[in-house]
């Protein structure tokens, strides 16, 4: 039966008492400071001599005795002896030359060389700063956890061993300084402190929460520097439709300060079990980590019900590293590859639809940058062919900046090459070379002019145009090139003045983008395709997104940036519209903004207060029939603990669906919680699919479908995480199910491990 041991966390040993309150963390920085008990006269320096083997030990005291007949050194009131980084505080300490003995008394502290603190009546050490006896102790780990106990005594290898201690890793006085109990504390029948390995370990231990629930915790071992300890993790619990109950269990191996290994098992009632391994390191250059799931089950097809007759692989591998080499060169790279489209969300890994790999050597100066990279994508998408889907490899892209030495602007070339692969669809490549020059002044009058200047050539390649099912985006097979020539004059005229009690700037803008005719639509289109008319591309050279389609002709763009600054608030608008001067048919399809001589008028406007309010919203009105094209909100309430997050899009741009990168949608998301009773909180989420059948023919969307939701409370304080999650998945995919999950996670914190 363990003693009862919370008073010796919650308050100080009766001589203590005069350093601090209660031995809750602000009271032990207390100790570390200036404290009135050492600090209340000038105190004396001395430098003391053991025998010619023993290194030198400084004092510092009010006063300073020596007992000649007894060789005994007596130091009293506000005693500091230091030794190898080693100190002892103290109201007297006495030391026994002969013998080697020294005997602290009182108020003392003792900090070793990691800046672990041991409090005690009276502690018994040796000249080399080795505590032999102690009674009514407690020690504060550097790490941030502290251990109390009725006694303590000097092991022949250097540890201390604790007799009926306690252990809590978190605060036990609030802000005003009151006590609390801690949420969590470990109490042990015998702990070995040792210095020298840095670790504590507890024998008889046994887990109290909340004072209530007690859980063994054999073989419990912490380190006091902080660092991992290998050893079992707390289990999860969860209840999903698709796999039944689901116990995991994970094994955490700290192999060195710089890498571990954590493997985990699963075990479900409906399926069979699943095991997981996970490596991480950390070098000189970089990091890198490779986690792997394998398992032995039957699976759905995506479009049927009936599950295969025998089990086979099942499996999922991620891995992700960057190094850094020097101050320009690094690589980057990971690779996500999975055996089938369902066992992620499945087994509740991820709900990504596409998982990308890919390998990327960077170099970055002050005036360039180089990159050489390859991208390979897996769908996971439903009707989605994966003969279709592109892989990128080589991708090159060198920049390079100049100053130009004539009209002061700036100048930046680029060589840009790409090859696209695909197993049953269409392979491209591509090449250019591009110059661009930059000039940017400022009028007398204020006016912000820039003048820009671009000349381009392009190199295409393609085959097997015919298995893209999108025609504008196929070109023609074979070899093609282009050349590219673009101008552009922009002008900006902010104004600034008063306004509402702060200071408001309005900023007309006018672009003029001229262009010869470009042969677009005898190029492939890869990377160009999902091009819609929005505030962030309205002033650009180019609106499509990519290199593989170029607006020509000659346009104005016009509108105006509008900002208020006030204290505490800040509302910025956005407004524009283009117009084109030629009647030349357009490469843009019908819907998208930019189809006619007149473009739709798209907008945008941020409103914040402080961090409480982030209130966005994008626009685009059809400039016949000013009805909404794109109505786009996101708003964003609260703190960091209390908030409310919603967001809604409808893109209503009546494309033919022969575009299937532009295709009409309607969706709202809900996200929030809410604090209360201090540690506890309630969160939810929810995405909603509105978009209609007429406007999504091919998954049947009523208007009205959710898509996912969650609900869940949590409890957390400085020391534990308890949550629980419920979640309903209304889409079935194959083996993965919708229905309802529950997910129960428990954490310690500052026990090393979840």
């Amino acid at each position: 039966m363990l003693p009862v041991l919370p008073p010796l966390l919650q308050a100080c040993p009766t001589r203590l008492r005069s350093l601090c309150r209660c031995l809750g963390m602000a009271a032990i920085a207390a100790l570390t400071a200036s404290s009135p008990a050492f600090a209340a006269e000038e105190p004396q320096l001395t430098q003391a001599a053991a025998p010619e083997a023993r290194e030198h030990i400084d004092f510092e005291a009010n006063e300073l005795r020596y007992l000649e007949d007894e060789d005994i050194i007596l130091a009293i009131g506000n005693v500091a002896m230091r030794q190898a980084g080693e100190s002892v505080r103290a109201d007297e300490i006495s030391w026994n030359r002969s013998s080697g003995v020294i005997i602290a008394t009182g108020t003392v502290m003792m900090i070793d060389k990691d800046g672990n603190r041991l409090f005690s009546e009276r502690i018994e050490l040796t000249d080399r700063f080795e505590a032999g006896s102690m009674e009514d102790m407690l020690v504060a780990l550097r790490a941030g956890g502290r251990l109390a106990a009725n006694g303590g005594r000097r092991n022949a290898d250097g540890s201390i061993t604790l007799e009926r201690a306690v252990y809590a890793a978190c605060a036990v006085e609030d802000s005003h300084g009151c006590p609390k109990t801690p949420s969590w504390k470990i109490l042990a029948r015998e702990v070995v402190y040792s210095e020298e390995r840095r670790s504590v370990s507890f024998k008889g231990a046994r887990l109290q929460l909340f004072g209530t629930v007690s859980v063994p915790l054999p073989g419990l071992k912490l380190r006091t520097d902080n660092r991992s300890v290998t050893g079992f993790q707390i289990p999860d619990l969860q209840l999903t439709p698709s796999n039944g109950m689901e116990i995991s269990e994970s094994f955490f191996i700290s192999i060195a300060e710089n890498r571990d290994l954590t493997a985990t098992a699963n075990f479900y009632t409906k399926a069979p079990p699943m095991s997981s391994l996970q490596y991480r390191a950390l070098t000189e250059k970089g990091a890198y980590q490779i986690t792997g799931y394998a398992t032995s089950s039957r699976r759905i097809p995506i479009f049927g019900s009936t599950p295969t007759a025998n089990n086979a692989f099942r499996g999922h591998i991620f891995a992700n590293g960057r190094f850094q080499f020097n101050p320009q060169w690094s690589v980057t790279a990971s690779i996500r590859r999975s055996t089938d489209r369902t066992f992620l969300r499945r087994y509740d890994i991820s709900r990504d639809d596409r998982l990308r790999s890919m390998v990327e050597i960077e170099r970055i100066d002050k005036n360039s940058y180089f990159s050489l990279a390859g991208w390979a994508t897996q769908t996971l998408r439903v009707g989605v062919d994966q003969g279709q889907v592109p892989m990128a490899l080589p991708v090159l892209d060198y920049r390079r900046r100049l100053a130009d030495p004539v009209l002061s602007g700036r100048v930046e070339l680029q060589i840009n090459s790409l090859a696209i692969l695909r197993d049953r669809g269409q392979d491209t490549q591509r090449a250019f070379a591009k110059a661009q020059w930059d000039m940017r002044q400022i009028t007398a009058m204020g006016q912000v002019v820039t003048l820009t200047a671009l000349l381009r050539g392009d190199v295409y390649h393609s085959r097997q145009n015919q298995l893209t099912s999108t025609q504008i985006y196929r070109g023609d097979i074979g070899w093609s090139t282009r050349g590219i020539a673009i101008g552009a004059i922009d002008v900006q005229w902010p104004f600034v003045g008063n306004a509402l009690g702060g200071t408001q700037v309005f900023t007309p803008r006018l672009q003029v983008v001229a262009s010869p005719s470009i042969r677009n639509l005898a190029i492939p289109n890869e990377d160009a395709r999902a091009i819609d008319l929005e505030d962030s591309n309205l002033f650009a050279l180019n609106r499509f997104p990519g290199y593989d389609r170029i607006e020509d002709g000659l346009r104005f763009t016009y509108g105006f940036d509008w900002q208020l600054d006030r204290p505490g608030w800040r509302i910025k608008t956005t407004i524009g519209q283009s117009i084109r001067l030629s009647n030349k048919p357009t490469i843009l399809p019908d819907g998208t903004g930019l189809s006619r001589r007149v473009s739709d008028i798209v907008g945008r406007t941020e409103i914040r207060f402080r961090d409480t309010i982030k209130l966005v919203h994008r626009f685009r009105l059809d400039k016949d029939t000013l009805a909404v094209r794109r109505n786009e909100f996101d708003a964003a309430i609260g703190s960091n603990e209390t908030y409310a997050e919603i967001g809604y899009v409808k893109l209503n741009r009546d494309i033919t669906g022969t575009v299937e990168d532009l295709a009409d949608r309607e969706e709202v998301r809900f996200a929030g919680r809410v604090a209360f009773a201090r540690s506890l909180s309630v969160f939810g989420s929810a995405v909603i699919n509105l978009t209609s059948r007429s406007s999504d023919p091919v998954f049947g969307s009523d208007g009205f479908q959710p898509l996912r939701t969650r609900l869940g409370v949590t409890y957390q304080d400085d020391c534990i995480d308890l949550s629980l999650t419920w979640r309903r998945d209304y889409v079935t995919t194959g083996d993965a199910e919708n229905g309802n999950s529950f997910q129960v996670r428990f954490a310690l914190k500052r026990l090393n491990f979840r």
